[in-house]
């Protein structure tokens, strides 16, 4: 059986750790020193297993402890090609390098193809090294599960409560307006109510009323009719005129104890306005990666790159983009197969996909779309064009 596993004893932390090497030799001597405070340690030496040993033991670090550089990019480019979990699995990668291949190493991790990587052959007086190395990874692993939201997914909320703040400002001075009209119509109401009185009163007087008898007392009559617009009609539009004020009162009240709450959504919205959108740029060809980032420099985007699918989704464990530019034709992972893949992942479900390719064919944009791309360009594009399907993606 290639993946072994040391035998059980108390552990100081309850994580999986993978060795993986083509020499068993080797692969010991790291699970030797990595058992005093770690005891779910299994080795993975046949290469017709690499999967297989990742995806059932799932690792949270991964140490790969092959004697050269070129052997470790190998192992995980294959596990990427060949493995349909390893993106939906978080853990962290530490190289085991010799002192010909720091450089190489250095660069790599830079790059953030791997986490992190110790000088280890020939081995050294050094030995706590590697359980230290391994205790880092675990933190910056804890720290990345974290479910705490993205600063520019906070500030994407904070714009909304600016808006919310508006849009009750608006509503309550456009309910004053309409109270204020309501007020105005029962004024214009009631002098209009008297007037039709008054009309009528006169009418009487003059026998201008067929089959009504003329009034005789024409004083008492007028007098009658001022009466009823001063008493009752008039009671009942002052009543109803002063049933609208406790609703103006409160309009009013409410909108002082709102506005304390409105400028602070103004203020969280300036503050909003500073947070730069994260862009991932997935392209193998460095003259199309210097043209978008000219582009998107000039509406401040922050820009990240990576040169293909694989490096893309080994990122992707350490960062969340806002948005992912994503070349269709690329060696190792294509661009659809790698948003497929990444779609997979619940935390970049909702993250928006454009696909950037010289393509336009009906199969190529319908299998974009299936894969869970939002929109595509086609190159050359158009640099109005692209902006504004970057913006409509980021602002929808």
């Amino acid at each position: 059986m290639t993946a072994e596993v040391t035998a059980r004893k108390p552990a100081e932390v309850e994580v999986t750790i993978l060795v993986a090497t083509d020499n068993s030799s080797d692969a010991a001597l790291v699970r030797t020193l990595l058992a005093p405070e770690f005891d779910q340690v299994f080795l993975s030496t046949n290469p017709d297993l690499t999967v297989e040993d990742f995806e059932s033991h799932a690792p949270d670090v991964l140490v790969l402890a092959f004697n050269s550089m070129e052997k470790s990019e190998r192992y995980y480019l294959g596990l990427y090609r060949l493995s349909g979990k390893i993106h939906l699995h978080p853990h962290r990668t530490v190289i085991l390098c010799n002192k010909t291949e720091v450089n190489r190493a250095y660069q790599a991790c830079r790059k953030e193809y791997f986490d992190d990587y110790i000088l280890f052959w020939p081995m050294t007086n050094d030995a706590p090294r590697l359980l230290m190395c391994v205790h880092h990874a675990l933190r910056e692993l804890n720290a990345v599960a974290d479910s705490s939201p993205s600063v520019t997914e906070f500030a994407a909320q904070a714009r909304r409560l600016a808006e919310l703040g508006g849009m009750l400002d608006h509503q309550m001075e456009q309910g004053n307006q309409r109270m204020e009209v309501a007020n105005r119509a029962m004024e214009q109401a009631e002098q209009g109510m008297g007037a039709v009185l008054d009309g009528f009163s006169r009418r009487l007087a003059q026998g201008g009323l067929q089959d009504v008898p003329r009034i005789e007392n024409i004083a008492g009559l007028e007098q009658e009719v001022k009466r009823l617009k001063q008493g009752e009609i008039g009671h009942l539009f002052r009543k109803a005129a002063a049933s609208v004020q406790p609703i103006k009162q409160w309009t009013d009240d409410l909108r002082k104890k709102c506005e304390p709450h409105i400028e602070s959504a103004r203020a969280l919205n300036a503050l909003a306005d500073g947070v730069r959108p994260t862009i991932l740029v997935v392209d193998d060809d460095d003259f199309q990666c210097k043209i978008v980032s000219r582009l998107l420099a000039e509406k401040d985007y922050r820009v990240v790159f990576a040169t293909g699918g694989v490096e893309a989704l080994n990122m992707l464990r350490k960062m969340r983009p806002d948005l992912i530019l994503m070349d269709i034709m690329m060696p190792e992972l294509d661009g659809i197969e790698t948003t497929r893949r990444l779609k997979t992942m619940p935390q970049f479900a909702d993250v928006p996909v454009i696909m950037v390719t010289g393509n336009s064919e009906g199969t190529t944009v319908r299998d974009s779309m299936k894969a869970g791309a939002t929109n595509f360009v086609v190159k050359p594009f158009d640099r109005d064009t692209l902006l504004a399907k970057i913006a409509n993606a980021l602002y929808p």
